[in-house]
C-alpha cells in the first residue's frame, strides 16, 4: 500500500517509505487511474497472492489485537507482564486477554497466538505501541474537528513521568458548536527543560501540528511557578506577545492552596506545628498494631461518651476511622488531618503513652515520648484550635472553587466573603478562641500558662528584645500574624485585574437574552450621561 498518492499535471505520483516518488502517465485516463488505485492489482499483491480466507483470517487476527489494546487502554491496565514466556503462568494482561478471547471463540482461537505464523503474531510491544498511536491520532483528529474554527484557551502543566523525563500536558478548553464548554487533553509532549522559552516553543509546535492557530488563543491557565507567571519573561508573557488576547488567569483553587501554604510557612510557630503534627501521625500510624490499638481506644471512648450522653447517636455518626495525613499541595488535607486529631485526641494520647512505656525498641519509645510531649504542650493545642477555626472558613472556599460547575460570579463573591469572615475572626474572636483552648486543656490535664506573665523564648532572650506577656505572644505573634499573612496572600493571589476580567466575562452569558450584559451596561452608563 502506498503511503502517498496524488495527482499532479496529469500524472499520478505515488511514493512508498524510503523510496523516491514514482510517476505514472495516465493522460487523465480514468480507467488507468482506477487500476493504480486498486490494491489487488499491485505487483506485490500479484506475486504473493492470498486467498480471501487468508485475508479474513488476518483481519480477524488483527481485530483481536486491536480490541485487546482498546480494552486495556480504557481500563488503564499495563500491557506487558514480568514473564511472557510460554512456561509462565501469567504472561501479562495483553496475552492473557487474547487467550480469554480465544477460549470463547473457535474462529479467534484458530488465528491467534500459537496458531499464527511466527512472523505475524501481532503481539510484540512495537505492534502494541503502533496500535496505540493510531488510536491517539484518531482521538486527536476528533478533538480537532470538535474545535473547528472556535477560539480556545490553553491549560498547561508539566511533570516528570516514571522514566524521569519531563512531560508537558496540553489541554484545550473551548465551546463546541452546540454551545457546551469542553476540556480536552490534546497532547503530551516531552520537553528537554522547563524554561519558559522551551515551553512556548513546544506549545507552538504542538498547536501547529494539530492545525490550531495560536492567534485563536483567548486564555491561559498555568500553575504558580515563576517560569509560568512572570510578567516579562514568563510563559504567559511570551504567549501574549504572539496573541495579545490570551489573558492569563491562575487556577483559583490552586491559588488558594498556594496562599494558605505560604501563610503557614511565614509564621515559624505554625510551620513547627505542622512538622509536629506530621510526626505524631507517623508515630501513631507507623504499624498495623499501633493503628489497631488506636481504633480500639477510640471505639472504647465512643462507647463511654454514648453511655454518658455526651455525644449524639445516629446513622453514619461516630464512625471509627484513623488519623489522616496531610498532603503538600492539598490544603483541605491539612484541615482533615487537624479535624481527625481533634476527634481522636484521647485515643491518640493513650496510644502514645503506651508506646512510650512499653515500646519494643528504644527508638520506638523515644519517638513516642517526643511526640507525646509535643501533643500535650499548650503551644500545640492552641495552634491546633486556631488553625481549625481559620481553615474551617477557607476550606469551604477551597471546596467550592474545585467544583467544575462553579459559576464565576459566585466564586468571586465567595472570595470576598471569605476575606470578610477571616477579618471578622481577627477582630472579634480572640476571646472565644482562648476560652475554647483553655476548656480543652482542662479536660485533658494540660498545663495552661499564666497569660499575664512575661514571655521569653530562646530567640527573644538572646536578642534581648522587649519583654512581652504570654497573651501578647499568642495573640499578636501567632494569631494575628497568621491571619494577616493569609489576608495578604489572598489579596495578592486574587488580583483586582483578574477578578474584574472574570466578572465582566459573565456579562457575555446568553441566558435570558444577555440580561447580565444589559445590567453591566446600565451600571456603566446612566441616563444622566445623556
Amino acid at each position: 500500500m502506498y503511503d502517498e498518492l496524488f495527482k499532479n499535471d496529469g500524472k499520478v505520483v505515488f511514493k512508498r517509505k524510503d523510496q523516491k516518488p514514482a510517476i505514472a502517465e495516465v493522460d487523465d485516463d480514468a480507467e488507468s487511474l482506477s487500476y493504480l488505485l486498486n490494491q489487488l492489482c499491485h505487483i506485490d499483491k500479484v506475486l504473493a497472492k492470498q486467498s480471501s480466507q487468508q485475508v479474513l483470517s488476518n483481519r480477524l487476527h488483527l481485530k483481536a489485537s486491536i480490541d485487546t489494546v482498546r480494552w486495556l487502554t480504557f481500563q488503564a491496565c499495563a500491557f506487558r507482564g514480568h514473564d511472557e514466556s510460554h512456561e509462565s503462568q501469567n504472561r501479562g494482561n495483553f496475552l492473557e486477554m487474547l487467550k480469554l478471547l480465544a477460549s470463547y471463540n473457535k474462529e479467534v482461537d484458530a488465528v491467534v497466538l500459537d496458531n499464527t505464523p511466527q512472523n505475524a503474531i501481532y503481539t510484540s510491544p512495537s505492534i502494541q505501541k503502533e496500535i496505540l498511536h493510531i488510536f491517539a491520532r484518531k482521538v486527536q483528529n476528533e478533538i480537532r474537528n470538535e474545535i473547528g474554527n472556535a477560539k480556545f484557551c490553553l491549560i498547561v502543566d508539566e511533570a516528570r513521568d516514571e522514566s524521569r523525563r519531563e512531560q508537558m500536558a496540553l489541554v484545550v478548553r473551548f465551546v463546541d458548536k452546540h454551545g457546551f464548554v469542553k476540556e480536552r487533553l490534546i497532547d503530551v509532549v516531552h520537553v528537554k527543560d522547563t524554561t519558559s522559552a522551551t515551553l512556548k516553543q513546544e506549545i507552538c509546535s504542538a498547536l501547529s501540528h494539530h492545525n490550531l492557530n495560536i492567534q485563536n488563543v483567548r486564555g491561559q491557565g498555568y500553575d504558580g511557578a515563576s517560569n509560568m507567571r512572570r510578567e516579562w519573561k514568563g510563559l504567559q508573557a511570551l504567549i501574549i506577545q504572539e496573541c495579545p488576547y490570551a489573558y492569563y488567569v491562575h487556577c483559583f483553587a490552586h491559588q488558594l492552596q498556594l496562599a494558605l501554604v505560604a501563610a503557614a510557612k511565614e509564621v515559624v510557630d505554625v510551620y513547627a506545628f505542622f512538622q509536629s503534627l506530621s510526626n505524631i501521625i507517623n508515630v501513631v500510624c507507623s504499624s498495623c498494631k499501633c493503628n489497631d490499638e488506636l481504633r480500639f481506644a477510640y471505639a472504647t471512648e465512643i462507647i463511654h461518651l454514648v453511655a454518658t450522653n455526651q455525644i449524639e447517636t445516629g446513622r453514619g455518626a461516630n464512625q471509627i476511622g484513623t488519623l489522616k495525613r496531610s498532603g503538600d499541595t492539598r490544603w483541605s488535607s491539612h484541615f482533615n488531618s487537624i479535624c481527625s486529631l481533634l476527634r481522636m485526641f484521647g485515643a491518640t494520647t493513650s496510644v502514645l503513652e503506651d508506646l512510650a512505656t512499653n515500646g519494643s525498641t528504644y527508638s520506638q519509645r523515644g519517638d513516642a515520648t517526643y511526640a507525646l510531649k509535643s501533643l500535650l504542650s499548650f503551644d500545640f493545642i492552641f495552634i491546633l484550635h486556631m488553625m481549625k477555626e481559620i481553615m474551617g472558613i477557607t476550606d469551604k472556599l477551597c471546596q467550592a472553587l474545585q467544583r467544575k460547575s462553579q459559576d464565576i460570579l459566585n466564586a468571586m463573591h465567595l472570595v470576598s466573603s471569605t476575606k470578610s469572615l477571616i477579618q471578622q475572626l481577627r477582630d472579634s474572636s480572640w476571646g472565644a478562641l482562648l476560652e475554647k483552648v483553655s476548656s480543652f486543656c482542662n479536660d485533658h490535664a494540660i498545663q495552661i500558662p499564666d497569660m499575664g506573665a512575661s514571655f521569653s523564648d530562646i530567640i527573644r532572650s538572646r536578642r534581648k528584645k522587649d519583654v512581652v506577656t504570654v497573651e501578647h505572644h499568642y495573640r499578636v505573634d501567632i494569631f494575628t500574624s497568621v491571619i494577616d499573612f493569609q489576608l495578604k496572600e489572598l489579596n495578592s493571589r486574587f488580583s483586582e485585574q483578574a477578578t474584574e476580567l472574570l466578572i465582566l466575562s459573565t456579562s457575555l452569558d446568553p441566558k435570558d437574552a444577555f440580561k447580565l450584559f444589559s445590567q453591566q451596561l446600565n451600571g456603566l452608563f446612566s441616563y444622566e450621561d445623556y
